[in-house]
């Protein structure tokens, strides 16, 4: 618990505090509707609000022998929470001994080095060993240790459909859905890396790309072409990109692989952003490079319409 502790008084700024706590792997919508939420009610009693997050996620660490892909990079999560106004992030490393720390103790933590006065976190929140600490456990030991526990309801998106959840996130996100997906984010989806070398076949039949490093752990849509848009340290840009194996060339590593419009230059080394907004079609294996470059072109063409 001593990296706890020392994460908690190197990250938090003086004074009391509001706090929400929890993961928050993609900082969705209900995300933001829940930070909002602790930092409305922090300035009605007068207290600055900050975020508590953990890394890696809880599942890696209790169920280690089962793969996990995160929504966004820990880097990009961050700087997510930061936007959302609060005055801190403490990123707090989960590991098999806070794992078995008591919602008791955590809470006495967070009391001394976060000075919380204020708790507010989603209805179904549970901290602590076991998942002990359910929200009416955390409102008994908030009256013993001095703060209050605010619960606020999961937020919906559409008529009668089930709350806001990074698993129903990633569920659209394996489906291609993207337009579903940046609803539920409350943004687009994006991936984020380095432009890192390719095969560079790419420029030899009149597209170049961008081959994105994305790490072995982000959730990926499925393999496929998309309408996206990219951010590069020159501008914003319109683009399609590939998500896939390339198996009109025998291709078997997945990659991220971007065609930037109206772009040219060396890129590599640089890191840049690119968010997807719409699932073309699915990837194919062509008979050749005439028919796979006549099909780059109709899908440039069918992104340009999208975005127009």
């Amino acid at each position: 618990m001593l990296l706890v502790r020392d994460e908690l008084r190197r990250s938090v700024t003086p004074g009391d505090h509001a706090l929400s706590i929890g993961v928050f792997d993609g900082v969705h919508a209900g995300h933001q509707a829940l930070i909002k939420r602790m930092l409305d009610e922090g300035r009605s009693r007068g207290l600055t609000g900050g975020v508590v997050t953990f890394h890696p996620h809880p599942r890696t660490v209790i169920r280690p022998d089962q793969p996990f892909e995160y929504l966004a990079s820990l880097e990009h999560r961050v700087e997510l929470l930061r936007a959302c106004g609060v005055d801190f992030v403490a990123v707090l490393q989960f590991t098999s001994e806070v794992q078995q720390v008591s919602a008791e103790d955590f809470c006495r933590l967070l009391v001394e080095e976060a000075h919380v006065r204020l708790i507010v976190v989603g209805a179904d929140f549970r901290l602590g060993r076991g998942g002990e600490g359910t929200v009416a456990r955390l409102a008994e030991i908030g009256r013993e240790q001095g703060f209050e526990v605010l619960p606020v309801d999961l937020v919906d998106h559409g008529a009668g459909s089930a709350p806001i959840s990074s698993t129903r996130i990633r569920t659209a996100l394996a489906a291609g859905e993207m337009e579903e997906v940046q609803a539920l984010l409350g943004r687009p989806f994006s991936l984020r890396g380095p432009v890192v070398l390719g095969d560079q076949r790419g420029r030899t039949i009149g597209f170049p790309t961008l081959n994105i490093g994305v790490s072995a752990d982000r959730a990926l849509p499925p393999d496929g072409v998309y309408v996206t848009r990219a951010y590069l340290p020159r501008g914003i840009f319109s683009a399609v990109t590939n998500v896939g194996t390339r198996p009109t060339f025998d291709g078997s590593s997945r990659r991220v692989e971007t065609h930037v419009f109206d772009f040219e230059g060396d890129m590599y080394g640089q890191v840049v952003t690119v968010e997807l907004l719409h699932r073309l079609r699915v990837e194919q294996r062509f008979d050749g490079v005439d028919a796979l470059v006549a099909q780059i072109k109709q899908d440039a063409a069918a992104a340009r319409a999208w975005l127009a």
